[in-house]
Parts: structure tokens; C-alpha cells; sequence
């Protein structure tokens, strides 16, 4: 029995390695493309409800839920379209992408937690640091992605930090300094997964 299980385990740590050294095909283009648009609407939504404004939970209510949905329309389609096209090997390829933005996302958390409790008169800041650690989430995921993601992380990383040195004489919050950054880059996101893979037996 314990040579059964080690087999299984060597194994599981060969589809595991083989997932991390797969390029990813299970992000949709059409999910992130509407993310992206999702981004840019309701910027001008909210900029025409509220302007920038200077109460931070509103605005983080706002964004909180339209990154939920996005969230969601992403993974609907990441597992289908994973479960089609990696079949067996889907869900160790799910896992691994997860892998690659979860630590961005986590950090995204903690900190906007940390600022709340520890300096509420710095939120301000947060939108830039958001798209700093999503550029970082995008770096990490080149490895597995058509190389051309890395621009989509020099988008990423000039927005945020763009948006603290324009932020930072106003202090409010803005509804375009989220929607633009993610709202163009997550279109550039769609573009690159659309035609920046090669062509291959997986996409017919």
C-alpha cells in the first residue's frame, strides 16, 4: 500500500511540473474583454453620480464589486475553457495560474486592510498601489503566457504609478483612476490572449 501511495504521489508531482512548465490557454479573451469594459463603464457611471469624491468605502464598495464580477465572469470561463483545452491536466493548470496572482492579490488585502486601521488619511493611495500589485500578478504570470503580457505589466506599473503622482495633490478618489488603467489594460490582456499564442492542435 505505501509503494501504491508514493506512486500516486510521484505522480501527482509529475502532472503538477508538467502544469507549471504548460503554456496557460485557459484565460478567455471575451470574459477579460468584458471586464475591461466593465472597468471603463462604470467609471463613467460613478464619475457622473459622484465625481472624485473623498469617502474612500463608497468608492471601494463600488470597485470591490465590479472586481467580484469580473472575478467571476474570468473563472467561469477560465474552467471551461480549461477543461477543454487541457483537459486531464485542467485543474493542476487552474492551480498553477492561480498560484502565479494569488501572493498580488493576497498583499492587495492585507494592505488595504493595514492602511484602514493604521492611516485612514492615506487611502488615497490605494488605487496606485492596486494596479502596482496587479502588475506585479501580470509579471508573475509571463512565464506561461505569450510574451507579449509583459507590456500588459509595463501598463500596469506606469498606471500605478501615475496615479499617485496625479492623486497626490487632490488626495480623492477618483472613478477614472480605476477605470482607465484596468479598464484599458485589461483589453490589452484580451488582445494578447486572443492573438498572441501560437497556433496549435489545442486551438481547433
Amino acid at each position: 500500500m505505501s509503494d501504491l501511495r508514493q506512486a500516486l504521489a510521484e505522480i501527482n508531482a509529475i502532472r503538477t511540473q508538467v502544469a507549471r512548465d504548460t503554456q496557460f490557454r485557459g484565460y478567455g479573451p471575451i470574459s477579460i474583454a468584458a471586464s475591461g469594459i466593465l472597468a471603463l463603464a462604470v467609471a463613467a457611471v460613478q464619475s457622473g453620480i459622484t465625481g472624485n469624491s473623498r469617502d474612500f468605502f463608497a468608492f471601494f464598495l463600488v470597485w470591490a464589486t465590479t472586481a467580484l464580477v469580473a472575478v467571476g465572469l474570468t473563472a467561469t470561463e477560465m474552467i471551461r475553457r480549461s477543461r477543454r483545452v487541457h483537459t486531464g491536466l485542467a485543474n493542476e493548470m487552474i492551480q498553477a495560474a492561480v498560484e502565479q496572482f494569488l501572493p498580488a492579490l493576497v498583499v492587495g488585502f492585507l494592505l488595504s486592510a493595514v492602511l484602514v486601521w493604521a492611516a485612514p488619511q492615506e487611502l488615497w493611495m490605494l488605487p496606485g498601489l492596486w494596479q502596482l500589485l496587479f502588475s506585479l500578478g501580470v509579471f508573475a504570470s509571463c512565464r506561461f503566457l505569450p510574451r507579449q503580457t509583459f507590456a500588459v505589466g509595463i501598463w500596469y506599473l506606469i498606471a500605478g504609478l501615475t496615479c499617485l503622482a496625479l492623486q497626490s495633490s487632490s488626495k480623492t478618489f477618483s472613478p477614472w483612476s480605476m477605470g482607465i488603467p484596468f479598464g484599458v489594460g485589461q483589453l490589452l490582456v484580451a488582445a494578447v490572449l486572443q492573438y498572441g499564442f501560437e497556433k496549435s492542435i489545442e486551438d481547433t
